[in-house]
This record gives structure tokens, sequence and C-alpha cells, in this order.
């Protein structure tokens, strides 16, 4: 499917250019120039919100890369998580109500193809919209980016993309060098924002520690387009890698995961569940979203197996069982 560029300016406008667009009526075209008009504004407060909170400069203009149904697709989540946010009974306490809509948000992806590596370009970085096909770190930021969307009622297309702006890249500069590539930085800036924490107490469960050692990126250029293509990128990623080398988090042992009270009350439905590797030069391999059935933890996730979004059937604990170099997990949630 062809993909579509919009163009966004930072300081001021959302222009969105559409090449032969079909005739549309005068009512049409009064209600497409309405929205037009509230499109801009609101992309004008995102701006605006995002400057004042975090007092950086966002870098003048960016593009949207999206196929012509990938906005709709988006206001179909939204709307649905409106919907479902107001039949949560009102009786229930407010964080089991978020972990209900985080819940539902998640499941709503489910059946999405599982495609890699979809925010891939060779020459210049873009905001991908993609809702069609996702791997593991675009279905976590979707699922984040309506949820936020929802929370703030803060509802049309331009805000969703004010969302994914910020929970994708540092500061919400879309550049390949600002994008977290690696999900400890994709955490840290996410908590900046004050999307997300990590949770690494009690201790049980959160009883050993990763220290990192950080080097993939840049020693396996070639897997990487954008580096591949354009050497003189390998640099700033290297300098993050530097940046996050030594740091230490505490996170679950796989052979921990069990159906306790004590897991239970350390990991709620809706924590983003962040797998950890020893494969040399990473932090984590994986990651899905918590959910507890009768017989344990499992696990919503863009699925390479399963080829698809799905709710894991196996207990994420008889999951980890069979991939030998996940060692654990780390625990983050949506605040």
């Amino acid at each position: 499917m062809k993909a579509t560029f919009l163009t966004i300016i930072a300081s001021a406008t959302l222009m969105a250019q559409c090449n032969a667009a079909p005739k549309q009526s005068a009512p049409a075209v009064e209600q497409s120039a309405t929205a037009a008009k509230q499109t801009s504004r609101v992309a004008k407060q995102a701006d605006a919100s995002l400057h004042d909170s975090t007092q950086k400069t966002i870098k003048p203009a960016f593009e949207v890369q999206s196929a012509p149904n990938d906005s709709s697709l988006v206001m179909q989540h939204i709307s649905k998580a409106l919907k479902y946010k107001a039949s949560i009974a009102q009786n229930i306490d407010a964080d089991r109500q978020r972990q209900l809509l985080l819940l539902h948000i998640a499941r709503s992806f489910c059946g999405i193809p599982y495609v890699a590596k979809t925010l891939e370009n060779d020459s210049k970085e873009n905001l991908v919209v993609n809702l069609r096909q996702l791997d593991c770190t675009t279905y976590v930021e979707n699922v984040l980016a309506v949820y936020e969307c929802v929370k703030h009622n803060r509802t049309s297309y331009a805000d969703y993309l004010h969302f994914l702006r910020r929970i994708r890249y540092v500061d919400g500069n879309v550049d390949y060098s600002a994008r977290q590539h690696y999900f400890t930085e994709w955490i840290e800036e996410n908590t900046k924002d004050g999307f997300v924490r990590e949770i690494n107490t009690p201790n049980p469960p959160f009883n050993t520690r990763q220290t990192l050692s950080i080097s993939f990126m840049s020693t396996h250029t070639d897997a990487y387009p954008m580096l591949k293509n354009n050497p003189e990128m390998v640099k700033p990623i290297a300098e993050m890698e530097r940046r996050l080398s030594g740091n230490t988090y505490m996170y679950i042992p796989k052979g921990d995961i069990k159906n306790t009270k004590l897991l239970r009350s350390a990991i709620h439905d809706g924590d983003i569940i962040a797998i950890i590797t020893k494969k040399k030069g990473l932090d984590t391999s994986h990651i899905g979203i918590a959910v507890w059935h009768k017989d344990g933890l499992h696990m919503l996730n863009a699925s390479q197996i399963h080829k698809k979004v799905v709710e894991e059937p196996m207990t994420l604990h008889d999951y980890m069982q069979k991939h030998p170099s996940q060692v654990g997990i780390r625990i983050v949630r949506i605040n």
C-alpha cells in the first residue's frame, strides 16, 4: 500500500496534501475545511504543551508517513476506547478502571499482522503511523498513544500524533538518533514525560540485577538501513549506547514467574513486560502487555511466532522456558 506523507511544522501548523483526492460535495468540503482548522488548532496546542512541559526546542518540521486509511483506523481505536471507558462501572477503584481500559485497548489490536521494521527507512526519519502492521514495540507504543488520548480526553488525530511522537522520540524530535531504539532508553524518556514508571520493588520478586552493556546497533550496522546508508549516524547511536551501559536495573528471573499472590501484587494487568536477554549488546529482546489468567501471567504481544498480535495462550513462565536467551522480566507501569 502506497504511503502518504504529511508535513508537520512544529512552530505553527498541521498541513495535509492529498494528491488526486476524490471530488467532494459542498457540505463535505465545508466539513473538511472545519476539520482541517480543528486539526491545525489542536496541533498548535499539542506542540505548545510539549514545549512548555519540557522547556526544550522541538525540531522545526517532520513528516508523517502513513497509508490513506491509517488516520481512520486511529480514530476507530480511540472511539471504541472512549465508549468502553464510559461503560466501566464507577464503583470500581480508579486503578482497576485504568487496568481494564488498558487491557481493552491492548486487546483491540489482536489479529493485526506482525511485521518487523515498519519504522525503518534508509534516508529520512519520518513519524510512521501504521496500525495495519505491528511489531512488539510499535504495538506497545500504539496502545499507550491511544490510552493517553482517552485518558486526557484529547481525541483528535492530531492529538494521537502528538502523543505518539512524544512516546517514540526523545523530546519529541523526529530524528533517527532521537528515536528510542533500546527499550531502556524508552523507559527513561517516557518516565520523564510522565507516561510510565518502572516497577523494581519489592525484593522478592525483583531480586536480580541487570547491568547493561549496550553495543548491538553500532556493531551491527548492516542490520539497520539508516546506519548502513548513512555512516555518520553511527556516532550518536554509539554515544547513546555508552550512556546506557553500566546502568543497573532490578528484574524478576524467569524461574520466579509463578502464579502466586506475591507476583499478582507486583505485576498488574496492563503493565508493560520487558523481557531481558543475555544476547550480547542488547538490553531487552521482546515486550508486551501483562494480563493475568486463572492459570497465571500471560502476555498480549505482537508475536513473530504467531505472526500477529495475540493474547499468548501459554503462561509467560512456559513461554520463556522455550527461549533460552531470555533471562527475566522488567516491569513498567503505565500511569
